[in-house]
Parts: structure tokens; sequence; C-alpha cells
């Protein structure tokens, strides 16, 4: 379980992306059965206010829509039986702060680049995850 920095989100390559609303829906899950999503790579999201890794998931489903891919929202929410109200929704910036900072995206460029050395992500979807890179230490 990994959850890409959120700067990452618009270009990661379509596996990448499809597997991370799988993710989202999982811990959604494992968060409504158990309380925590229990996995050491995503357990820092319990650091946070619900709401980040709502607007998180959030991000993740509108980049899937906007790509012509069908996320189903409604099993998104219905893993919140708790009926949890969002009304604290953190802006971009603000989400997952001191997670998701640069430490973080070097940490996920760099397991994606080792995907792309392993040839699990094609030159073109390489190619915009280091134009990605170059943008966001500019």
């Amino acid at each position: 379980m990994r959850l890409w920095h959120k700067d990452l989100i618009p270009v990661l390559p379509r596996q990448q992306l499809l597997a991370q609303w799988r993710e989202c829906c999982l811990i959604a899950k494992n968060i409504s059965l158990n309380g925590t999503p229990n996995h050491i790579l995503v357990n820092k999201i319990m650091d946070y206010p619900i709401e980040h890794f709502h607007r998180y998931a959030q991000e993740v489903a509108y980049e899937m829509l906007h790509r012509g891919y069908k996320c189903d929202l409604d099993k998104f929410k219905s893993f919140n039986k708790n009926g949890i109200k969002f009304v604290n929704m953190p802006s971009y910036t603000e989400l997952f702060e001191g997670w998701h900072n640069d430490r973080y995206f070097i940490q996920c460029y760099h397991n994606l680049q080792e995907k792309y050395d392993c040839g699990g992500i094609t030159k073109v979807e390489w190619q915009k995850i280091v134009t990605a890179y170059n943008n966001y230490f500019l």
C-alpha cells in the first residue's frame, strides 16, 4: 500500500492511478471496519483529520474521471458507515502537510523510476513524471 505524493496524481501512469483508487477504497474499508488502515506505508493518514484522506481520494477520483476512466464514487462513500460529515476539507496545499513534502515526493519519484527501469512504465509515461519532478523543484 502506498499513497502517492499528491502532486504526482496528475501524472501517474494508468496502472498506478487505477491501483491508487483501489488502495483508497481498501483503506476506507479498513478504517470503517477496524478504525485504521493497518499498513506501515499508509498508517500516517491517521495523524491527520479524516478529511485529508477523503480529499486525497477525491483528487484520485477526479483525475480518473478527467482521463475518462470509470470511477464509482458511491463505493467509496459506502464505507462511511459512521456518518462522518466532512466539514473541514483541507485545501490542496494543506493536504497531508508535513508528510507529502519534498522528501516524500523524491521517495515516490524513485519508486516510479524503478518501475520505469524494470519496464513497468513506458517512456512516454516516465517523461510526464520527470516533467512533474522538474516543475515541482523549480
